[in-house]
């Protein structure tokens, strides 16, 4: 992939700068029930460059892009915007379900920024925590004998290789089971989900661990994208 020109990089570091601002703003009059990140999807491994309310996922400045909400479907954007370069428009994903960490109910949306020329480079994120709703529902269910809210889950490691790892991992069948193609269709649509194929290096480790080419995963991911399409 050949680098950016200086004029884009301006481009992109105005953006940023706007974006920095925005956050700001944003900050100010949400509660703090409400997180807004904004990523830097240059350097995945510490794309967090701005963070309000960080405590809703237990984030900061510097995080990684995959120590976010499970589910998020701004891997999807992100990884859309990489294959189609016909626009600059930013993709907008809008109050989708996630979860935090250790397994809170969020609602979230993302915006996908492309430069000039089409090249996805920042994401600008929200995600609220529904935990207070949650536990108004639960009080109200054991009143009307409708049960308890589920136990929250454990913590997920932060740190890269050990996310990058842990989503291998999940997606994955047991260790020496035999695989169809099928099976790694749908652990690579699995990894795809996790966000696993916009850091640098998914695509390879995804090969190692499935026994195939990062070709053939290439090849995995034209298909799911297709399925997607006709879907």
């Amino acid at each position: 992939m050949s680098q950016p020109s200086s004029a884009v990089l301006a481009e992109r570091q105005l953006v940023l700068q706007v974006l920095r601002s925005t956050l700001q703003m944003l900050a100010g009059v949400v509660g703090p029930h409400v997180e807004i990140v904004l990523h830097d999807l240059d350097q995945p491994e510490r794309s967090i460059i701005a963070i309000a309310n960080g405590h809703v996922t237990g984030r900061r400045v510097g995080g990684p892009v995959l120590g976010g909400p499970r589910q998020d479907l701004g891997f999807a954007a992100v990884l859309r915007a990489l294959h189609d370069r016909s626009g600059s428009t930013p993709l907008v994903l809008e109050n989708y379900p996630t979860l935090a960490p250790d397994g809170r109910e969020l609602r979230s949306s993302t915006v996908v920024f492309r430069d000039s020329g089409g090249q996805p480079f920042a994401s600008l994120c929200s995600n609220s925590d529904l935990s207070g709703i949650a536990a108004a529902h639960a009080c109200l269910g054991q009143m009307l004998g409708l049960g308890s809210a589920p136990e929250p889950r454990g913590d997920e490691p932060q740190d890269m290789e050990q996310l990058l790892a842990q989503i291998i991992q999940a997606a994955c069948p047991e260790p020496g089971a035999r695989l169809t193609k099928q099976h790694k269709l749908e652990a690579v649509r699995q990894m795809q989900e996790r966000g696993l194929f916009i850091v640098k290096g998914g695509i390879e480790k995804a090969a190692a661990a499935l026994g195939v080419t990062r070709y053939t995963i290439y090849n995995y991911l034209d298909q799911i994208r297709a399925q997607g399409a006709e879907e």
